[in-house]
């Protein structure tokens, strides 16, 4: 029997806001005190990096069936990719992945440490990516999927053990990164490095009536 450990993830512009607005209140006398220096301080590496795409070579694009539903998500390299909202040329996602430890041993990062396989799903709507890594035993099973009531992609990730490996899920930790972008439109997008390790399962055929 294989276990595994189920989790959920929403990802909308929002939600990007609002998890970078309660990171860190700052007191009163603190907010005045940059307040006042405001017109004279510069940001820490201004004026900051060039706005790009990420790769260009998708694994899978999709979208909502529904006209309520305004954000394209794209999957490259076994991870989110850009994420287009509320228009077509504008990505507010450079990628989102996951990293996995023990907290002691390793910590490894889904792009660098693992491989993967995309799934289409029949309807052209979903897309699974099954991402392996053999080192530790384990594999993510994650499925995207536009909501088409709103501007929201969600992820439905299982976290298992490889079967015979032996691995004791309860001792990993799951940690979603995300390398967001703001009103990205890929300006100075680099060229699109060689292929990675990936395969493609096409969707079964549809037969006609």
């Amino acid at each position: 029997m294989v276990r595994g450990r189920v989790f959920g993830l929403l990802v909308t512009g929002a939600a990007v806001l609002a998890g970078l607005a309660i990171a860190a209140p700052a007191a009163p006398a603190a907010l005045a005190a940059v307040s006042a220096g405001a017109a004279d301080a510069t940001a820490p590496g201004a004026p900051g990096a060039a706005s790009y795409f990420d790769l260009a070579r998708k694994d899978c694009v999709g979208t909502a069936a529904a006209q309520g539903s305004k954000v394209w998500y794209t999957v490259a390299g076994g991870v989110l990719s850009d994420v287009y909202e509320p228009t077509i040329d504008n990505t507010d996602v450079s990628t989102l992945q996951y990293i996995v430890t023990d907290g002691a041993t390793f910590s490894d990062l889904q792009t660098r440490d693992m491989t993967y396989t995309v799934t289409a799903d029949p309807t052209g709507m979903a897309c699974t990516v099954t991402s392996t890594d053999a080192s530790h035993g384990f594999q993510l099973i994650t499925t995207y999927i536009t909501d088409p009531a709103s501007d929201t992609v969600l992820m439905h990730t299982t976290l298992r053990a490889l079967p015979g490996s032996g691995t004791a899920l309860a001792a990993l930790h799951l940690y979603a990164r995300l390398d967001a972008h703001v009103n990205g439109n890929g300006a100075a997008a680099p060229r699109t490095p060689a292929p990675t390790r990936a395969s493609w399962t096409p969707p079964p055929a549809r037969r006609s009536r």
